[in-house]
């Protein structure tokens, strides 16, 4: 039963641990592409909210990140002294907003942009 706790509680931490903001090189392999799924996904049904929604979906996939982490890791720990300080929950906002100025100024030099202007071939990129 330790075991199975133990390693569930590890597999959330590492699932956490890729999704968070504390593993810098996985924005351009994993949370930038999930917030662009999104993003299409909305803005196929409602195009002016594609900007908005990658930004609000890069943000969603570092909280749950962050969630997961914590998480797993107290399970797999089981440590409930073991506490998420608030100076740890400030730096990973700052970590967290670096990288969404990141996002925005792609957004804007139109870098990214939504699917169907890359369909309709008007997706001109810098």
């Amino acid at each position: 039963m330790v075991t199975k706790r133990k390693v569930s509680g590890g597999i959330l931490a590492v699932v956490g641990y890729l999704l968070s903001p504390l593993s810098w090189w996985n924005d351009l392999v994993i949370n930038l592409p999930l917030a662009l799924l999104f993003a299409w996904l909305v803005s196929w049904f409602y195009r002016p909210a594609f900007e908005v929604c990658v930004v609000a979906g890069y943000w969603l996939t570092n909280i749950v990140g962050l969630i997961l982490m914590h998480k797993g890791a107290q399970q797999m720990l089981s440590d409930p002294k073991q506490r998420y300080s608030r100076r740890d929950l400030w730096k990973d906002i700052g970590v967290s907003l670096l990288y969404t100025g990141l996002i925005v100024l792609l957004l804007k030099l139109k870098v990214i942009a939504p699917l169907t202007d890359y369909l309709a071939g008007k997706h001109t990129g810098t």
